[in-house]
């Protein structure tokens, strides 16, 4: 039978606590505190999810720097071994400095301590230039020429730099250099020949045939190289003589226009609607993504 235990103190509203035999239990009654049923699963604890200690205050801002988190997370008690570099190892595995040589003769103590690499007896006058060690780095006039594969000969580019920038020119061959040599023709859009940078210009899907046009072979970079203008210097009887030398487009320069653009022209003129595409400036209005175009 059951048997309900007296209630001694506590709050006299509040049911007594009933205990529960032997015969209770196996009728199907509640456990006594402390026993689990059969097949019961042991309730599983709710896991705390990672938090870093550094907690933000805006985007990329923590609240603590980076020498307080330091302290933070005690680091200084870790210890960390990097890897040993090879400069490490050579200075580890230095060759001795000295070497101790056997000496014939009663009066010359036996051994000796000999320099390996003995210092020169005599030096220039004059320090002799040297080239430095580039560890295996070439000049650039060495340097290996790229060119994007979106630009071939005949491919119209859009410039983005420059006095010319936003204007459409055409490619006609890429220079010792690296840099690029395009033409707009000048009769179009006022591009002279001139040399351009690839990183600079956009490559459009238009292209021209110039298979049959034929450069000069001395469009090169000395071609294009800055000549310097002569500054004016005051001596006596020329105060007053203050003019700087302006630059000039020589007659070669010209010749040379027209050769190339004389080729060109009569190409771009069967193309419909392509003159004036070469003709007008390229530029960005307000909702124009250039991510999102197609050139």
């Amino acid at each position: 039978m059951d048997c309900i235990a007296p209630r001694v103190g506590g709050d006299p509203r509040s049911p007594a606590p009933r205990a529960v035999t032997r015969l209770g239990r196996s009728r199907g009654w509640e456990p006594m505190a402390g026993e689990k049923k059969a097949g019961e699963k042991k309730a599983k604890k709710p896991r705390k999810h990672h938090a870093s200690r550094n907690p933000v205050l805006a985007r990329g801002i923590g609240k603590y720097s980076r020498s307080a988190m330091y302290a933070r997370k005690a680091m200084y008690k870790r210890k960390y071994d990097a890897p040993e570099t090879k400069i490490e190892k050579k200075k580890r595995e230095k060759a001795p400095a000295t070497l101790t040589k056997p000496v014939g003769g009663d009066k010359n103590g036996g051994n000796r301590v000999v320099k390996v690499r003995k210092m020169p007896r005599y030096y220039p006058t004059e320090d002799v230039p040297r080239k430095l060690l580039s560890h295996g780095k070439k000049p650039f006039c060495q340097h290996k020429r790229k060119l994007r594969a979106s630009i071939t000969p005949g491919t119209v580019l859009i410039i983005l730099t420059g006095r010319h920038r936003g204007k459409r020119v055409v490619f006609l061959k890429q220079l010792a250099s690296g840099l690029l040599l395009v033409t707009g023709p000048l009769a179009i859009n006022r591009v002279p020949l001139r040399r351009t940078h690839q990183k600079f210009v956009i490559a459009t899907s238009t292209k021209v045939d110039i298979s049959g046009v034929k450069l000069p072979k001395h469009l090169t970079d000395a071609y294009f190289k800055k000549k310097r203008l002569r500054k004016p210097k005051h001596q006596e009887g020329e105060i007053f003589d203050t003019e700087k030398e302006k630059y000039e487009v020589t007659e070669q320069r010209k010749t040379d226009q027209k050769t190339v653009d004389s080729q060109i022209l009569p190409i771009i003129k069967k193309v419909p609607q392509l003159r004036g595409y070469l003709r007008s400036v390229f530029a960005l209005s307000n909702g124009v993504y250039p991510h999102k175009l197609v050139f």
